[in-house]
């Protein structure tokens, strides 16, 4: 069996109008819950991971690097962090087209931009981020990942998600995009390969 190694370094990382690029995920997960009447319901958790650099939780991500999609990194941002594997998924919305519905699907949460004080470097000296967030179907937790040494995971419900979050833009992704797609009970998988990149 080969060791699971993290990447490390920024030689390959992309930035955009002073802007470094980041790609992350919000793993989840669905259990079993009985409510009072003994029918079976499905809840929604959610992974965090604690933070290596003070207090708080927070979300898989990381550095969007030039020989990947950011749909990859996302995906390798999770196992690297914390020890999962899945499924992304796409993002049902229903829009309005000349006062009619229409159905559009998009492959990311959203766009988060952030400042960064760990994350000033030459091309982003200001520390200027832009996360793109995605919701990850966990459909496998690893016993041994890159980063284990150092991050605790924790499955949370989204509520208690959202009182740990560390960062106001993380806890905006949790409240304004998975939220609001897992409101609406519509799932599906990404395409694993075929999908937009950049």
């Amino acid at each position: 069996m080969s060791e699971l190694v993290a990447r490390t370094g920024r030689q390959q990382q992309r930035y955009e109008d002073g802007y470094r690029l980041i790609a992350g995920c919000i793993p989840f997960k669905f259990r079993n819950s009985v409510d009072g009447d003994d029918s079976p319901e499905k809840v929604v958790e959610v992974l965090m991971i604690n933070s290596t650099s003070g207090p708080g939780l927070l979300f898989p991500k990381g550095g969007w690097e030039n020989d990947e999609t950011a749909e990859e990194a996302a995906e390798r941002e999770a196992m690297e962090e914390a020890g999962v594997r899945g499924d992304l998924v796409y993002l049902s919305l229903t829009t309005s087209l000349h006062g009619g519905a229409s159905l559009c699907y998009k492959h990311y949460l959203g766009c988060y931009p952030f400042k960064s004080k760990t994350l000033q470097d030459a091309c982003s000296p200001a520390g200027l981020c832009r996360a793109a967030m995605y919701a990850l179907h966990v459909k496998e937790e690893l016993e041994s990942w890159p980063e284990k040494s150092h991050r605790e995971r924790r499955w949370l419900s989204i509520p208690e998600a959202t009182g740990c979050c560390r960062h106001v833009w993380m806890r905006e992704a949790l409240k304004e995009g998975f939220s609001k797609w897992y409101a609406n009970g519509m799932i599906s998988t990404l395409p694993s390969k075929d999908s937009p990149s950049d």
